[in-house]
């Protein structure tokens, strides 16, 4: 397939500025700084990947990216306000006060390091292990950068010397048609990085579109290969996939692809259909991602501790009630569960300690929400966490457990109104239960 498109795009489809809707005023300023700098040193500098894709499809692009012919230590030499990062690809970071305009060097094909000038200075250093692509550090042109990239609608450029649009691999069809292209051949590409079939989902899911066959077929055998991928890096890929404003759909295909389950693998196996909680878990989850979904489209913060908190909740309940079966309070086996599954989760995806944290209080405010006799109710109410507990246990009543709908309102209320209320609706709460005491175990004579 990569030869026969090769073939029949040997010469890039090019489209005028009067033949495309991209427009500088839709491009951030600081992008255009970058850009108009680059070309102002003489260097080839173009914008590419999503930011192009998103201006094509009247989207606002949620970043930009730029590639360029200078090389990262040339480029980064430009921008006082920069940094060069990266082992595995070398790249630039300008930053502009909280944005960060990412500049990357034209990338070379694979066997660029082989039988090439040996008086060539340029930087080449490219290694794979186990057809796994560690570090990629070989340059080229923007045409090998092309054929270089994940999907056709990835590999589209706009050049800020004339404005025009440059498509080498069929990119603006496939945009066109609606459809999610891999460039080049689907099994090695996904073996070179297994993160590239996580990443062919979520555009799916993002914009709509439907897999190309060819692209979509070797996913269901390559899935497990995620399992190689760094578990740091795969967190950085799960705020990617449900903290984007389309969560559900990605949730789908994820699921369709047997993705998931390489990513919260004690979740998916309470997803398993012949599984007696497979429908509650799925209803909590698709329901934590719907509200996600709506936040992000209202503009309002979202948090990886409640994505997580989501996902592992049965998992972690489970485990708890068998602790609360061997007599543990409830509280506490609610603690001590919590600190197992996350322990047990940051072997696939790793979820950074305040994170962790955070997660664990808003499942240990779970049982503490039912005691709200005496001060304990304002002492819960000043709580940092307080917020996305509550939210929390909203989302149980709302989708498995209708039976705490009267705590939720009475929480939901507790909120609202005055104190003197307040101190109205605790005379009416039922004092907690005492436990009784444990008989005193007699002395010896000895």
């Amino acid at each position: 397939m990569e030869t026969k498109i090769q073939n029949k795009l040997h010469t890039p489809i090019v489209l005028q500025r009067d033949a495309h809707n991209v427009s500088r005023s839709n491009i951030s300023e600081p992008a255009l700084k970058v850009l108009y700098r680059l070309k102002k040193a003489d260097y080839d500098a173009y914008l590419v990947g999503g930011g192009v894709r998103d201006l094509l499809l009247e989207r606002h692009p949620k970043d930009f990216d730029i590639v360029t012919d200078a090389l990262p230590e040339d480029a980064g030499q430009l921008f006082r306000n920069s940094r060069l990062i990266g082992r595995r690809f070398r790249l630039v970071h300008v930053h502009f006060g909280k944005d960060i305009i990412e500049v990357a060097t034209f990338r070379g094909h694979e066997d660029a390091d082989e039988g090439a000038d040996e008086s060539d200075d340029t930087p080449k250093d490219r290694h794979t292990r186990d057809g796994m692509l560690i570090r990629d550090n070989v340059f080229g042109t923007i045409e090998e950068d092309a054929w270089r990239r994940d999907f056709t609608i990835n590999a589209l450029y706009y050049n800020i010397q004339d404005f025009t649009i440059i498509d080498y691999t069929g990119g603006l069809e496939d945009l066109n048609n609606r459809l999610i292209r891999i460039i080049g051949d689907p099994d090695q590409r996904y073996r070179e990085d297994p993160v590239r079939m996580l990443r062919a989902a979520r555009f799916a899911g993002k914009l709509g579109f439907n897999v190309e066959p060819n692209t979509e077929s070797p996913i269901y055998e390559l899935a497990g290969r995620l399992t190689h991928v760094p578990p740091a890096r795969l967190f950085e890929e799960v705020l990617k996939l449900f903290l984007s404003g389309h969560a559900v759909a990605t949730y789908d295909l994820l699921r369709k692809y047997t993705l998931f389950d390489k990513l919260f693998p004690y979740t998916a196996a309470l997803l398993n259909p012949e599984h007696p909680a497979s429908d509650d878990v799925d209803s909590l989850i698709r329901l934590g991602l719907t509200n996600t979904d709506v936040r992000i489209a209202q503009g309002k913060p979202v948090t990886p501790a409640f994505l997580f908190a989501v996902m592992l909740w049965r998992p972690m309940q489970d485990l708890a009630e068998q602790y609360i079966g061997d007599g543990a309070r409830p509280l506490q086996a609610h603690q001590q569960a919590g600190a197992e599954i996350i322990a047990q989760q940051v072997g696939f995806v790793s979820l950074p300690k305040r994170f962790g944290i955070q997660t664990r209080e808003i499942w240990s405010l779970q049982p503490r929400l039912h005691n709200r006799s005496g001060k304990r109710a304002y002492r819960l109410l000043s709580l940092p966490r307080f917020r996305a507990g509550y939210d929390f246990l909203l989302l149980r009543a709302q989708s498995v457990e209708p039976d705490l709908l009267p705590l939720c309102d009475w929480w939901t209320e507790f909120q609202e109104v005055s104190d003197s209320s307040r101190a109205t609706m605790l005379k009416k709460v039922p004092g907690p239960r005492r436990r009784g005491r444990r008989p005193r175990k007699k002395r010896s004579s000895s």
